[in-house]
């Protein structure tokens, strides 16, 4: 696993590398046929590169042509067809470029989730923009910023995908609100034990510039949490202490 690790950066190197921008010519790879085993182990080495190189989907069928002709040029030893000087900078430059649009776009489509979130009957926005809608109330006590609560959780990106669900793995979430994301803890701070409630999160109170590559969440995502509220295992920080020391 790590030979293939190791593999998939020299690769994503090369790929930056050798783009030929402008004159180089353009050529078809011509796929092998998975006749054997071999061949499909092949195969899967480089689909589980591709796969992890992000920063270059969305390029059309062509350019990827163009991108796989280069990195077969280097891993045969041949010598590039374009100065490698020159258009490494070219290269950093249309990544550069493409991450940043991709980012506006999901900030845009953030901010009209948050926008229509905002507008469903009973909602409330707070001072940070996150948008709270209650789904169930519950009873008894809130949670304060010092407290260790108990959780069901399922979150979403925009589009609905769900990215992880306590509910789907069958085992609740226990942690210290001062433990988590800004948004979780502004959410469950607004409701009682028993209570079920629907948190859109604007990017910043969620995985912020950076996103989460570990559960395909791009940098700028609005994210849609829902939240129970199970219990609340302890009321400060000493008392946590202490059922530890127990």
């Amino acid at each position: 696993r790590q030979c293939i690790y190791m593999f998939c950066l020299c690769v994503a190197s090369l790929t930056l590398l050798l783009r030929p921008l402008q004159f180089a010519e353009r050529t078809t790879v011509t796929r092998a046929a998975l006749v054997d085993e071999e061949s499909k182990t092949l195969h899967a080495i480089g689909y589980n590169i591709g796969s992890r190189l992000g920063d270059l989907e969305g390029f059309g069928e062509q350019d990827v042509d163009t991108i796989v002709g280069g990195v077969k040029q280097a891993l045969m030893g041949d010598s590039p067809e374009v100065p490698l000087a020159e258009y490494t900078a070219k290269a950093d430059t249309m990544l550069y470029l493409r991450a940043a649009e991709k980012q506006e776009a999901v900030a845009k489509l953030g901010k009209d989730a948050l926008e229509k979130a905002a507008a469903e009957e009973g909602a409330i926005t707070t001072k940070s923009g996150l948008v709270f809608l209650s789904k169930k109330e519950g009873s008894g006590d809130s949670p304060s910023p010092t407290d260790a609560v108990e959780v069901h959780a399922e979150g979403m990106t925009v589009d609905g995908t769900v990215f992880d669900s306590s509910y789907q793995k069958g085992e609740t979430l226990s942690f210290p609100l001062y433990g988590v994301m800004r948004g979780w803890s502004e959410g469950l701070m607004l409701m009682k034990v028993g209570g079920k409630a629907k948190v859109t999160l604007p990017y910043a109170l969620a995985y912020g510039d950076f996103g989460d590559g570990s559960l395909n969440i791009p940098p700028r995502s609005t994210l849609v949490f829902t939240l129970e509220l199970l219990a609340i295992n302890c009321n400060s920080l000493l008392e946590c202490a202490a059922d530890v020391d127990e």
